[in-house]
């Protein structure tokens, strides 16, 4: 019997559970589910910040720091959403 495939099949036997799904992984779903939650709450935190101020409860710089906050959270998701606009229609543009 050859040595090499020896080698080889212990090789492949090492390497078959890397093939198999990790349990632990819980998906791009809810990765996708915990980014629009941190989201709503980044807007709900600016939302809360302005009405705190507006009634005289909060600091202008913790305002400052709300709206800053929720004003890239939303050139973030703008940006996300034209680049799933441009994927979307680079693959429509795509022959068949």
């Amino acid at each position: 019997m050859d040595i090499r495939s020896l080698s080889a099949a212990s090789s492949y036997a090492a390497a078959r559970p890397a093939t198999q799904a990790d349990p632990e992984f819980s998906g791009a779903g809810d990765a996708l589910r915990t980014s629009f939650r941190d989201f709503e709450a980044t807007l709900r935190n600016g939302e809360q910040a302005s009405v705190a101020a507006m009634s005289g409860q909060s600091d202008p710089h913790a305002l400052v720091q709300a709206l800053a906050q929720t004003e890239l959270a939303v050139e973030t998701a703008v940006t996300v959403r034209n680049k799933v606009v441009e994927a979307y229609q680079e693959i429509l543009r795509m022959p068949v």
